[in-house]
């Protein structure tokens, strides 16, 4: 039995570490991709875990299957491929440690994943489906997205949904709204990100968190806000919770998907309907999802940067 499994992309991040005088990158190789990050941070805090996606037969791919297996994720949902390439994402970034992507993606492996490719038994056995929409920027991987997410929907399973908009691998932005849209409808829990919402919709991230909930069926909705916090809305409750202060942060690469992965973690092992979560509840399961990222940004890496459970505990006290 699985808590979470994941459909969508497995690549390498090469982050810049430096640059020469003519601003050439010198750049290291992380394990990345926004459900492994977020399926490794459910790992790391005790979670059960597994990823449905394709990754080429190259070096690359065979060492991300190792960081997964070596993780706790389990792999026997990922299709190893002769006749396609593992997917690269560049990733350099600015004073503030934010970030700009640059994608070898044409095709890459993540996006040639078919339908009946997926194992649906693994489904069967998980608590919970999770997707983005990296997933939903080309086919096959579109239509093994949807049916997937159908499959799970029919089967009762909590589906869990982040937008991770990145504009570059999109052949249109209405395309990409379209396909953000999609997602929200069939969710019951969204992580999203304050940017996403002005995008979609032109809203405040708590305009935004109201909306999404009013407007999609969605039970429980997270907007987080970078280095200022979350804002977070159930039939319940709505509020706020700010953002760990005192970081150096050196690399944000990750941190949304480990907030996501923290923050579902943490809900699950409450054992109640998200819509049923009180605010104390959600207080406690956004400050956890907070300080996990926030510690994360002081390492490099989205994987490889989650921070311990004692860690993130002694940082709450």
């Amino acid at each position: 039995m699985y808590d979470i499994i994941a459909l969508g992309e497995l690549l390498i991040d090469f982050a810049c570490v430096s640059a020469d005088e003519e601003g050439y990158p010198t750049m290291a190789a992380h394990p990345g991709g926004a459900p492994a990050n977020f399926l490794a941070a459910v790992n790391k805090f005790g979670g059960k875990t597994a990823l449905l996606g394709k990754v080429g037969t190259d070096t690359f791919g065979k060492l991300l299957l190792r960081t997964l297996k070596s993780s706790g994720i389990d792999t026997k949902g990922i299709v190893s491929a002769d006749d396609v390439f593992t997917t690269l994402a560049f990733v350099t970034f600015d004073d503030s440690g934010d970030r700009e992507f640059a994608f070898s993606r044409k095709p890459g492996a993540d996006t040639r994943l078919s339908f009946d490719e997926i194992e649906l038994g693994m489904i069967d056995e998980a608590r919970a489906f999770h997707f983005g929409t990296l997933s939903l920027t080309d086919e096959p991987a579109r239509e093994a997205t949807y049916k997937a997410a159908e499959y799970a929907k029919t089967k009762g399973k909590l589906i869990t949904f982040d937008p991770n908009l990145r504009k570059p691998l999109w052949k249109s932005l209405d395309e990409a709204k379209t396909q953000m849209l999609w997602g929200l409808g069939m969710a019951d829990v969204v992580k999203i990100s304050d940017d996403e919402v002005d995008f979609l919709f032109g809203l405040s991230p708590e305009e935004g968190a109201k909306y999404i909930l009013e407007s999609f069926g969605v039970k429980l909705v997270f907007v987080t806000c970078g280095a200022d916090g979350c804002f977070y809305a159930n039939s319940n409750a709505r509020g706020f919770v700010p953002a760990m202060k005192g970081l150096h942060v050196i690399d944000t690469c990750g941190a949304g998907d480990i907030f996501g992965g923290s923050a579902v973690w943490k809900m699950l092992c409450m054992d109640v309907g998200p819509e049923e979560l009180s605010d104390a509840q959600l207080k406690e399961i956004v400050t956890f999802a907070c300080t996990a990222a926030g510690l994360s940004t002081e390492r490099s890496g989205g994987i490889s940067s989650i921070p311990d459970m004692a860690e993130v505990l002694e940082r709450i006290k």
